[in-house]
């Protein structure tokens, strides 16, 4: 699968990409990373990339030609214009754009995102994008959450992070992917390891009983009583 991240900063990524579980799906060539520079698409000697809001506001607006250039030189022809948006000749490429207007941000979604071959995220910053650029090149606008971010760069790292892990061949154990919070719209249960007692707390005795069935029972039991006290509104 291919990232390419539209960015103003493409230098905040490098640590993050090329560290850990998303290093070594690039060593496998499972993944593929491109980071573009928006900046490198900028008008004039200072490369200006936004322009004032119309009708006035505070802050500054990403300007939509140059967003557009951006994105036409990721997908070069694997996109067709039609009357109203450019869409994805095929289902195997999307572009969203990190938004904190956007539509909050799921498993179900990473799963979904996980099966396309290529993905173009774009960072947003500043007071926001152009909405003429959002109606016609974006397939989505994506939310990591309530709450506003300087740039769409931190949430964009969550979108790369999470969709990578369910690449198959991307873990070493692929099962570890299905028993975990979300999976099953349910929090994770609560886990334990060595050593089996710790400053007066012992590891609940079914988990050391090898009764796979009652562990199973368990583990919902405990998976049902989180959710309910942290996240009610998963039930």
């Amino acid at each position: 699968m291919k990232f390419s991240i539209i960015t103003l900063f493409p230098e905040v990524f490098e640590p993050i990409l090329n560290s850990s579980i998303l290093k070594r799906a690039q060593k496998k060539g499972l993944v593929e990373f491109e980071l573009i520079n928006l900046r490198g698409f900028g008008k004039g000697r200072h490369q200006v990339v936004d322009g004032r809001p119309y009708g006035g506001g505070a802050g500054m607006v990403l300007r939509t030609d140059i967003l557009a250039k951006a994105v036409r030189k990721v997908t070069g022809n694997s996109r067709q214009v039609t009357d109203q948006k450019l869409k994805p000749v095929t289902c195997n490429l999307k572009t969203i754009l990190m938004s904190a207007s956007g539509t909050p941000y799921k498993q179900a979604k990473a799963h979904e995102f996980s099966k396309l071959k290529h993905l173009i995220i774009v960072c947003g910053h500043y007071e926001g994008v152009d909405q003429r650029f959002i109606d016609k090149y974006v397939d989505g606008e994506i939310s990591i959450g309530d709450y506003v971010l300087t740039g769409g760069e931190i949430p964009a790292m969550v979108i790369v992070d999470s969709i990578t892990r369910l690449i198959p061949g991307v873990l070493e154990k692929p099962e570890a992917t299905i028993n975990e919070s979300f999976s099953e719209g349910l929090l994770e249960h609560p886990q334990y390891t060595r050593p089996a007692g710790f400053e007066g707390k012992k590891v609940p005795e079914v988990l050391l009983s090898g009764n796979h069935a009652e562990i199973k029972k368990w583990r919902l039991k405990k998976s049902l009583e989180k959710t309910k006290k942290i996240r009610p509104d998963l039930l």
